[in-house]
């Protein structure tokens, strides 16, 4: 059996088993170019939660087995398709008929990245030969000398005599250096964010500036970011009380996207991937989904729930061949997952928001018995969701 057969059908087969033992499932159980051993692997990486990539990282850098090397290079391409690249994975071992990077990651701003990989920099590398891979791309016209540069993934966080060697050489402006745990950094980052414009200078911080290592760029935006998302959690999907000292409202964050993705994939029979804080997709990205959720607002009374939907999520949903909105309304126990095409229909009648450069829809709905009601402007009639209800 396939080895993202067995992920699918037995996942606690596997859920302890070291990168070693996962690559021996995998076809013939070494890694080869153009391999089924590598197909499988690389479609399994596709498939797990990125906390299981960091173990897998932490496996290959800190024991030593057969194609360690060549494993990680599969997990920091995938680490890259997760940050929002398109990855054209590299070759394992050069030929002279084959440009021999690791990994070439394409982001929509237009800018190209030659990657590297290396567990360690204890042996010199010899810059000349990545610059070669990056040359070699240009004159193929996949990428342009103006909008590409290359960037070294290191698995050790002590790089100072490669930083030097590359400020000493001609590539300084051309070339950076990031650790794989920095990078990993950066997609916690960007999973838990939800504006575009945050994973954009996600993206910037891999291209060449005035720095040569980027971990400290990284740190600064880590916490500048949690900043942002905090903010963003209450305005969206915060709970609304009243402090009895100040009198001021107080917002509680509410967050229970991930019991509630656990139901939708087994409704969808589908693995889902988290992209942002909101956003879950297919490996293929053929079905995407929207989750967020809601306190539940006046228990008592006539309970209801309150979220954003934003211009940017609308256009990702409508790019989609499957897609879906889903709204956990208080609990995971209750999920209204509805076809974008329906929901889609419905935002015009929604109260909205546009603030500075602000702009979403409100969407709110009550919970009358077993009914769950869309309530919309003033002269506009309300949906029934019951029917989306999960079961």
């Amino acid at each position: 059996m396939a080895l993202l057969d067995l992920w699918r059908k037995t996942p606690d087969q596997l859920k302890d088993k070291q990168v070693k033992q996962l690559i021996a499932f995998a076809g013939a159980g070494k890694l080869i170019d153009e391999s089924e051993c590598s197909a499988e692997f690389r479609a399994f990486l596709s498939s797990v939660l990125s906390e299981n990539l960091k173990v897998y990282t932490d496996q290959c850098l800190n024991q030593s087995f057969p194609d360690s090397g060549l494993a990680l290079q599969d997990i920091v391409n995938e680490i890259g398709a997760r940050l929002g690249a398109e990855v054209a994975p590299g070759r394992y071992r050069g030929t002279s008929k084959h440009v021999g990077y690791d990994g070439l990651w394409k982001f929509s701003n237009g800018q190209s990245i030659v990657i590297e990989v290396k567990t360690t920099d204890t042996y010199r590398i010899d810059l000349n030969t990545i610059a070669n891979y990056r040359k070699a791309l240009i004159e193929e016209k996949a990428i342009t000398e103006a909008l590409s540069s290359m960037l070294l993934i290191v698995g050790r966080e002590d790089t100072g005599d490669l930083e030097a060697q590359i400020r000493g050489s001609r590539f300084a402006w051309e070339i950076r250096i990031i650790s794989v745990d920095a990078l990993l950094r950066l997609l916690s980052i960007k999973e838990e964010v939800e504006d575009p414009q945050i994973i954009q200078r996600i993206h910037s911080i891999l291209i060449p500036r005035e720095f040569t290592r980027l971990d400290e760029i990284v740190d600064v935006l880590f916490s500048a970011t949690e900043d942002i998302k905090q903010e963003d959690v209450v305005t969206a999907e915060g709970a609304v009380s009243v402090d009895k000292k100040t009198k001021e409202p107080k917002f509680t964050p509410v967050a229970f996207h991930d019991a509630c993705i656990s139901r939708i994939q087994a409704t969808l029979r589908a693995t889902l991937i988290k992209r942002t804080r909101a956003q879950y997709s297919s490996p293929d990205k053929s079905l995407i989904v929207n989750c967020a959720v809601s306190k539940e607002h006046d228990p008592d009374t006539t309970p209801n729930y309150w979220f954003a939907f934003h211009p940017h999520q609308k256009e990702s949903l409508r790019l989609t061949p499957q897609s879906y909105v889903a709204f956990g309304c208080g609990t995971s126990k209750r999920i209204l997952l509805i076809p974008f095409s329906d929901f889609d229909q419905w935002l015009e009648g929604m109260w909205t928001t546009r603030k500075d450069d602000r702009f979403y829809w409100h969407v709110v709905i009550y919970r009358k018995d077993e009914k769950y009601i869309l309530h919309r402007k003033k002269g506009q009639r309300g949906i029934d969701l019951t029917q989306y209800l999960l079961g």
